[in-house]
């Protein structure tokens, strides 16, 4: 029978919308018209002028045929079209393909044919690799390419679209009546993320989990409203985390930034009034082990957020001293970038700097709005003991969760197996509940942010003609976090060098993916002949490094 509390209760407009991040920038372009929403170099832009550009956006797309489901790629730094891209192109009803502007033409030549691109945003910067992928694609639909003008970029200005970006924006209707989605679950992102093997995988974000995500970054941050935002995050990585929307939503600023420099941060912190950042550990230790001189000034109460590897004590003690506060988040792509956050208590302030490190190193517990995140066995999916000793996998489930991967149902079902999406993360739990990974199950090495795949420099290792075995492991660095450390076994009578295999992988690596170690000599196997990596990670501690 229904329940008294179905009758004559209906669903409709009136009582019910769909959760998308999209309905934030149209409330904060009603209710903060003429609060600043960007700053790039000498532009400025209010939130209602960026509103009506998102939407001009939208309705460009729309007159060029893009519309529902349809794919419209980005290539592009950290500036304004970036901002808009994750606004206008959903609100026609399109998916954002945010592209990694590190990988190499081949991969992203890939990604345009899986995701089926009939779009692609373009800054001049990468335009050659663009030109490039888009002549190894192998579909034959027509791709409308868009070239951005920025002039803070100093470069070669190569076109290589029919029109630019401005001009297109120019033609779309400032006042364009978007209808955001018709379900939650419709599609908002696709991310794709290194496999271990084979092709990257595409993730599918949907409305809900961007929306959740986005107001859980507030959660965590107890973010104030008109904050500050320095994009030193790539908005590639999981679209920025979130954050174009979670700074919609607080009517906050976005401060651009095209690349990465420590002078840079420091100039746009003092300048700007920056209050929240976000990046990889190769940030923050740029700026902890910048000159005195270039701190002089900043303000303190930054508020800073690392993911990555765990930060060290040095680093912790770093952030301290320049007056500036950091929270460790952890998560994948396939969680829409962090989704636990090590939550710290005020009782850490009176313990010793070692302490506090180790606490703080933790992944710690799940976000506001996810609904669980466990160290479970992985054969039971039973909870391992809050021992801090027993490792199990972490495991999350809720809506800050992909809808799955892109044309691939079996990964999806794998991923999603017994009603959780699996990591590949081993890890402990402790009493308090704070999760601390030990391990990574796919032997996943993060660089500087970027998720590298120790199989595929393996595979490429494989490929000299001088190489007999090869295995590539994680080796700690204090800039990047991790680099990959290869171990190689060379054929009877090779003398190949360790420049020699440096210079194989740059043919056919993107840069950040190639060796920083080189250590030649019998690989020890089990007696099955499998490597025995758990030894080699013992060893890449003292692998003397090579400049790449």
């Amino acid at each position: 029978m229904p329940s008294i509390y179905d009758h004559d209760l209906p669903r409709t407009e009136a009582n019910f919308a769909p959760l998308s991040p999209l309905s934030f920038i149209e409330r904060t372009a009603e209710v903060y018209p003429d609060r600043t929403a960007v700053v790039h170099g000498a532009l400025r832009r209010s939130w209602a002028q960026t509103y009506a550009r998102c939407r001009q956006l939208a309705s460009a797309l729309t007159q060029h045929g893009i519309g529902k489901n349809d794919t419209v790629a980005v290539m592009l730094p950290n500036t304004p079209p970036m901002v808009e891209a994750h606004f206008g192109i959903p609100m026609a009803g399109a998916v954002i393909n945010a592209l990694n502007t590190r990988l190499d033409p081949e991969t992203i030549a890939f990604m345009l044919d899986h995701g089926e691109a009939k779009a692609v945003i373009v800054d001049p910067e990468f335009a050659p690799v663009m030109q490039k992928a888009m002549a190894l694609r192998k579909a034959t639909t027509p791709l409308r390419v868009i070239d951005v003008e920025d002039a803070l970029f100093t470069g070669p200005a190569t076109r290589i679209g029919s029109t630019t970006y401005d001009a297109f924006v120019a033609g779309g209707d400032a006042s364009f009546a978007w209808q955001g989605p018709a379900d939650e679950w419709d599609a908002i992102a696709l991310n794709y993320t290194s496999g271990t093997t084979g092709n990257p995988k595409g993730v599918v974000y949907h409305h809900r989990g961007a929306a959740t995500n986005a107001i859980s970054n507030i959660l965590e941050w107890d973010m104030p409203k008109h904050a500050a935002y320095l994009w030193t995050l790539p908005m590639f990585h999981c679209n920025g985390w979130c954050f174009p929307w979670t700074v919609a939503a607080r009517a906050g600023v976005n401060v651009c930034l095209r690349k990465v420099e420590a002078q840079a941060i420091f100039d746009a912190i003092a300048q700007h009034g920056v209050t929240h950042y976000c990046g990889a550990p190769i940030v923050h230790g740029l700026l902890v082990n910048a000159p005195d001189t270039m701190k002089e000034g900043v303000p303190r109460g930054v508020k800073a957020m690392v993911a990555g590897a765990a930060p060290p004590a040095s680093m912790i003690e770093g952030m301290e001293r320049m007056g500036f506060d950091l929270t460790h988040v952890y998560g994948l792509t396939e969680v829409y970038g962090p989704a636990t956050v090590c939550a710290k208590h005020d009782a850490w302030d009176a313990l010793d700097i070692g302490e506090r490190a180790r606490l703080n190193a933790r992944q710690g517990v799940r976000y506001h709005l996810e609904r669980d995140v466990r160290v479970l066995n992985a054969e039971t999916l039973q909870p391992v003991p809050r021992d801090g000793e027993t490792m199990g996998e972490i495991m999350f489930r809720g809506n800050i969760a992909m809808k799955g991967y892109l044309k691939n149902p079996k990964a999806t079902q794998e991923a999603f197996e017994g009603g959780w999406f699996h990591s590949g993360d081993l890890a402990v739990q402790y009493p308090d509940g704070y999760i601390k990974i030990k391990d990574r199950s796919k032997d996943i090495i993060i660089s500087g942010g970027e998720n590298i795949s120790s199989i595929e420099v393996e595979d490429v290792l494989y490929r000299h003609p001088d190489v007999l075995a090869a295995a590539v492991v994680a080796k700690a660095d204090a800039r990047w976090g991790e680099t990959p450390c290869a171990f190689v076994e060379l054929k009877a009578g090779a003398t190949c060098t360790e420049q020699d295999i440096v210079a194989h992988c740059k043919k056919h690596l993107a840069g950040f993916k190639v060796p920083r170690a080189v250590v030649f000599g019998e690989l020890p196997k089990t007696a099955t002949g499998k490597i025995q990596k758990f030894e080699l990670r013992k060893q890449a501690g003292s692998a003397a490094a090579i400049d790449v």
